[in-house]
């Protein structure tokens, strides 16, 4: 494991117990908790959140969680989850397998199955299918990227070496903090090349780096998208080229920028649900989500 990852497992999972100390599961949720969605029942688990109030069919949105594809877990993201699920929807927040004790596409055939169980268990949870939305950020983002890259090009999908179907494209997505270009690193401090060598099974070759950056692999058919950066995000200038990459091939877009000069809000701020800045763009996204019928 590189230093690299370390300091993100550690830092970042420091900073995610303090941010979410004392919350607790909603009473106006529903939760379904540690589903299986797949063979390895350490890592494929999932948990579904529901509205109480509402009965019957909802929209879901998938979530799929950051963490530089070396730390997180649904627990991480259980009360960000929550939180989406009180604006009337059906959640899907789901762990899955980390580098580099696993490398990629291990985390891609992840997203890929939890997408396929969410189709294949449309009536036991409530589930719209014709309503499919998600949202990911960092590494979650890119992810989900990827996802809709290779499900609206099938020789691209092949090329990654996951068994995709069309069919589970989302109706629309949130690309939330994402990386959408993979480089080498940059110094002996880059964290996002540092990572990348965790994540590849070459440990970042320039052919590995290019094959799942998914800004150089859009194509027409790619889902709406809402792309949200905010002040202090390091990833912020991987936001507007990715935004303009997908008008580019016809994809209807949307960028949002939380915060400002007077307002440094950091990398996926909006999974601390206790910032009014969080509110108001996890708010917004599900707005943006009604806004498909």
């Amino acid at each position: 494991m590189s230093v690299s990852a370390w300091l993100v497992r550690t830092v970042f999972g420091r900073g995610d117990r303090k941010r979410d100390r004392g919350l607790v599961t909603p009473e106006d949720v529903e939760r379904f908790d540690s589903l299986a969605y797949g063979d390895d029942s350490a890592w494929h688990l999932l948990d579904v959140y529901r509205p109480k109030k509402h009965a019957g069919k909802l929209p879901v949105i998938v979530s799929v969680h950051g963490g530089a594809w070396v730390y997180g877990d649904k627990d991480v993201y259980q009360y960000y989850c929550m939180s989406l699920a009180r604006e009337g929807f059906c959640v899907v927040n789901f762990t899955y397998r980390l580098a580099p004790d696993f490398r990629f596409p291990a985390q891609l055939e992840d997203t890929v199955e939890a997408f396929r169980w969410v189709k294949e268990h449309a009536g036991e949870y409530g589930f719209d299918e014709h309503r499919v939305f998600a949202v990911g950020d960092s590494a979650g983002a890119h992810l989900l990227s990827l996802l809709c890259c290779a499900c609206t090009d099938r020789d691209y999908a092949k090329r990654l070496g996951v068994a995709f179907d069309p069919d589970l494209l989302p109706r629309a997505v949130a690309l939330n903090c994402g990386v959408y270009r993979m480089e080498k690193p940059k110094g002996k401090f880059d964290f996002l090349g540092g990572i990348s060598r965790d994540l590849l099974p070459q440990r970042g070759t320039e052919e590995e780096l290019k094959l799942v950056s998914p800004i150089l692999h859009l194509k027409t058919g790619f889902p709406p998208a809402l792309v949200m950066t905010c002040e202090g995000d390091f990833l912020a200038p991987q936001a507007h080229p990715m935004a303009e990459a997908l008008r580019a091939v016809g994809t209807e877009v949307e960028e949002k920028y939380y915060g400002g000069p007077e307002e440094v809000l950091g990398h996926v701020f909006h999974c601390n649900i206790r910032l009014e800045a969080a509110g108001r763009c996890n708010r917004e996204e599900c707005a943006y989500f009604r806004g498909f019928h």
